[in-house]
């Protein structure tokens, strides 16, 4: 059974992999993955517990200056700004809804400059991220960009806020899936053992993609949508 099991798995891996690559891409825990065929949501009992890469928090440059020409570059040089100093404050920029892409001086055009909510001004949004792990809790971490924030100073009538809630990041998914199968293994065989020697037990749905969720402050639940199927004995 062990030998089936590490077969499928290795299969699956290869399969996973090659349909989309999680082995190095940031993904935002909070979004939901992309759908595909059979997709399920069911979260099952074992799973990989870990904490977080990054706590990510979005932010808002937004700006009325009534020109508009004077109102874009005001937004535009406060970004440079902040991705100017974000190495200092120990914080990381970004942008992205699903996977994160990394914000630097080489890419600042990438980010859309849209309409804001009221007449005469417009927006931006990004992402800051702060490392997790060591001494980094989800406290520590939100406090380091609060700090940068308060640190990026305004150009002309432009400012920047927070939007929303603090997520979370996790980077390459994909990398744990080992770890996770061998949890799923171990809960399996341990079942098995006290089901007696009348039952067996199998394991359906390794091929299913790494999912994640949110497992507290700083925490992320990674996990294989897997079912265990409990059948008697011929």
């Amino acid at each position: 059974m062990k030998r089936a099991l590490i077969a499928l798995f290795l299969a699956c891996t290869a399969q996973s992999a090659s349909a989309q690559d999680l082995l190095s891409q940031e993904i935002v825990v909070t979004a939901m993955r992309v759908e595909q065929d059979d997709y399920q949501r069911d979260m099952p009992a074992v799973g990989l517990r870990r904490t977080a890469d990054f706590l990510v928090q979005e932010v808002i440059i937004r700006g009325d200056t009534r020109d508009p020409k004077q109102r874009s570059a005001e937004i535009r040089q406060m970004l440079q700004k902040a991705v100017q100093m974000a190495p200092k404050h120990g914080v990381q920029l970004a942008f992205g809804d699903y996977i994160l892409t990394p914000l630097t001086m080489q890419n600042l055009d990438d980010v859309t400059l849209t309409n804001d909510n009221r007449p005469d001004s417009q927006r931006l949004a990004f992402l800051i991220k702060a490392p997790l792990g060591g001494a980094e809790s989800g406290a520590t971490a939100q406090k380091r960009i609060e700090d940068y924030i308060e640190a990026v100073p305004e150009v002309g009538r432009a400012q920047m806020d927070e939007s929303g809630d603090p997520s979370l990041s996790i980077v390459g998914p994909d990398q744990y899936r080992t770890q996770i199968a061998d949890k799923v293994m171990e809960d399996a065989r341990a079942l098995a053992a006290r089901m007696g020697t009348d039952y067996a037990v199998t394991i359906e749905g390794l091929n299913m993609p790494v999912l994640w969720t949110r497992a507290g402050s700083s925490e992320v639940m990674l996990y294989i949508p897997y079912k265990l199927v409990v059948l008697p004995r011929p």
